[in-house]
């Protein structure tokens, strides 16, 4: 692994990033930053920090803090800060005025309230890119409602699209909508340091929760906006996609699953040998409006044999199809080793823990640091000295 977070060469090399986020989606934003070279500062709460550090996925901790805090603030220092104290205020103010990007998510009118709002540190520091994530936007009924992932998930209207027709609303297994705000404020930060490197001014990006998971359904939505306001039909067994027509979907054989994607039914009933399949193969529309019968006809079919045997059968047809891996599968195979995926990170206190890198290659180099994430306050001492707080 080529560790370029310090090298002149990382593409963020030299800008300076002060993340005043907590939870997920800004430090997720300042994670990806600091990934591709960007020195990113993390100003915490002198006492517990980020409430990350306490957020746990499982019983396990790290050195006192949550796997969840470790993998998404390594590579991070951390400034210990009380943003109610006259003096650290000052501190903070001063170092912004020497930062490239500042990057938060207090809920609308607390920032303001703190007088860091963006109006305010323009003043402070014209160039100055300013990153603000919130739950639903601005202004509007839900502003004060919490930003939280699944809250936002169930206002967005994506939790009809996964799942069986008889399930309900089901929602993602993962923060979706804190991993995908992140994703886009750093877009948002990349174009506006563009625009700042042209016109010597910086900018504020703004995006939301709920925002970032209505472009996420922008494909299906244009179809439902376009198409008579029909709502999706998820299909009544085996739906992985409320739109698509059969075969698509997961289908258990003897030993495990496999995924079927989009494919030619007449294809797929000469290559599986099922004549049962006839009464549908020349009518498209009714690979969707008899989905639900034409995948019973394929899942029986494929439960009766083990995976290997169809994956041997369907491949060499090309017929888009995959096993179904779970994740130790995944990490054993060839396919995911060749990726170099996963790194382990290091602290002074000779904590190390073992986590995935950056899913981007600058010139054909995967950047990173193998830094693990810092103790509350861990770097205070140097940053006051360094900047003169």
């Amino acid at each position: 692994m080529t560790d370029t977070c310090n090298d002149e060469t990382a593409p963020l090399a030299g800008l300076l990033v002060l993340d005043l986020s907590q939870f997920l989606s800004g430090p997720y934003c300042s994670l990806r930053l600091a990934d591709l070279g960007a020195r990113v500062i993390k100003i915490e709460r002198p006492d517990g920090g980020d409430l990350t550090r306490s957020l746990y996925l499982s019983d396990t901790e790290l050195g006192g803090d949550s796997t969840l805090f470790h993998a998404i603030n390594r590579g991070k220092e951390s400034l210990a800060l009380n943003l109610k104290s006259p003096d650290d205020l000052a501190a903070l103010r001063k170092l912004i005025t020497q930062a490239d990007v500042l990057i938060q998510n207090f809920r609308p009118g607390v920032i303001e309230r703190l007088g860091l709002d963006y109006t305010q540190l323009r003043a402070l520091n014209p160039r100055l890119v300013y990153a603000s994530i919130s739950g639903y936007g601005e202004d509007g009924p839900w502003v004060a409602r919490p930003g939280q992932d699944l809250l936002a998930q169930a206002r967005s209207g994506i939790m009809w699209l996964n799942g069986d027709a008889d399930q309900g609303p089901v929602p993602f297994g993962l923060a979706i909508a804190d991993m995908l705000a992140g994703a886009t404020a750093v877009q948002g930060i990349l174009a506006a340091l563009v625009r700042r490197g042209i016109t010597g001014r910086g900018g504020l990006v703004q995006t939301s929760l709920l925002e970032v998971l209505i472009d996420l359904q922008f494909e299906v939505l244009t179809t439902h906006l376009n198409d008579g306001g029909r709502l999706p039909q998820r299909a009544a067994d085996r739906s992985a996609h409320a739109y698509l027509a059969a075969p698509y979907g997961i289908y258990r054989a003897t030993d495990g699953y496999l995924a079927l994607a989009m494919t030619p039914l007449p294809r797929l009933m000469d290559i599986m040998d099922l004549p049962e399949l006839a009464p549908w193969c020349d009518d498209p529309k009714s690979w969707f409006t008899a989905r639900d019968q034409i995948k019973a006809v394929i899942a029986a079919a494929i439960a009766k044999r083990p995976l290997s045997a169809w994956l041997d059968l369907l491949e060499p047809a090309d017929i888009w199809c995959a096993r179904v891996m779970d994740w130790p599968t995944l990490l054993q195979s060839d396919a995911f080793q060749r990726l170099d995926m996963l790194q382990t990170v290091t602290r002074g206190d000779e904590l190390s823990v073992a986590t995935t890198r950056t899913p981007l290659r600058i010139d054909g180099i995967r950047p990173g640091t193998r830094a693990a994430a810092p103790l509350i306050g861990a770097d205070s001492a140097q940053i006051r000295a360094e900047f003169g707080l």
